[in-house]
């Protein structure tokens, strides 16, 4: 629901920052992530000057099956750098490539001395005992887990030293998708993570065609022994291999040691029914990323580019409710928001 709010009015065609900010003041849990991306963070000076980071919980799989929840994390070894709004939209009008050219470049650039754009790998690691104590839910997408906690344990490097040869072929052909892990890795019952899991493959049937895995950028480097054949577009169907199992011709076989690297048993109780996770605690940490990680300047930015989408709204209840819901945040916040818009109404708190 979250990416309908941001498509165009369905009878204008034209952006629409009432649907916009009428959903988020709906949905208070959004309220962290929002301030992250209307904050200095939310325009990077292109891709090597960003961090990247997992926002899913996926879990480690240890000896014994013993289970870790584990979030992946990479920063940028080029530091940190952010556009103000005034120059990201001169640069949106006269180069909006800017971000992939930069990219495109550094990399060639790295060809001639080595410095080729790179970020540390790093993981936060929680046991389910942990997970159990916190005030927060770990496998919540918009909560993030304290680094004074849960520190950054350096794992290795993410170095890219080589552009697409072809784009279509490297790049618009590739399927991404968070189902696709390796023995030792699974994933969380984070809800989000969990339609993921379905929707990216079923996208990707349909993006690209039915045996998208068997395209040269998704396929292993190794060769491929399954019972998968036919279907549109096949690109290698394993000539007279059976494709059934078990077979006596020399099919494959499963691989018997991959059970210990899978998720342990899990003991369920409760009731099953809907239930709507939206009233848990949506405001401690976006009070903490207010008053802890944002310095004066920082505030004034996030503010002001608050209300430049927030003095579109036409609908006076839709702004007032987006003014209350960052209210909740700090009154400080709402109150300079308020004044801003000079919406001199009571803030709720």
């Amino acid at each position: 629901m979250f990416i309908h709010s941001q498509k165009r009015n369905p009878q204008t065609g034209i952006r629409d920052w009432n649907m916009f900010w009428d959903f988020l003041s709906r949905r208070p849990e959004s309220t962290h992530q929002v301030m992250f991306l209307f904050s200095d963070r939310g325009i990077p000076d292109g891709h090597r000057h960003m961090h990247g980071y997992s926002s899913h919980t996926f879990s480690l799989i240890g000896p014994n099956r013993k289970l870790t929840w584990v979030k992946f994390v990479w920063k940028t070894d080029g530091g940190i750098k952010n556009l103000d709004p005034e120059k990201a939209t001169h640069i949106a009008g006269v180069d909006p490539d800017y971000a992939r050219r930069d990219l495109y470049d550094a990399i060639e650039e790295g060809k001639k001395d080595g410095s080729y754009p790179s970020w540390t790998f790093y993981i936060q690691t929680m046991t389910p005992e942990q997970a159990t104590e916190q005030k927060f839910n770990p496998l919540d997408i918009t909560t993030v887990w304290p680094h004074s906690q849960f520190p950054l344990q350096p794992v290795g490097k993410l170095v890219l030293n080589r552009n697409p040869s072809n784009y279509f072929s490297d790049i618009e052909q590739l399927a991404v998708n968070p189902s696709n892990i390796v023995p030792g890795i699974g994933h969380s019952p984070d809800r989000l993570l969990q339609g993921r899991l379905f929707a990216y493959r079923d996208t990707q049937l349909y993006r690209i065609g039915t045996n998208y895995e068997q395209v040269p950028v998704n396929r292993p480097m190794n060769r491929v022994a399954n019972f998968e054949r036919d279907g549109n577009c096949v690109i290698q169907n394993q000539g007279s291999a059976p494709n059934y199992h078990p077979n006596s011709f020399g099919g494959p076989d499963a691989q018997r040691t991959v059970k210990d690297k899978t998720l342990p048993p899990e003991e369920v109780t409760g009731f099953v029914d809907y239930y709507d996770l939206g009233n848990e605690d949506n405001f401690t940490q976006p009070c903490l990323f207010w008053n802890k990680v944002l310095d004066a300047g920082a505030k004034t930015r996030l503010v002001n580019n608050l209300v430049a989408t927030m003095k579109l709204i036409s609908d006076e209840s839709v702004r007032q409710r987006a003014i209350d819901m960052f209210a909740k945040v700090d009154s400080e916040m709402g109150r300079r928001i308020s004044t801003q818009l000079r919406v001199h109404k009571t803030i709720k708190l």
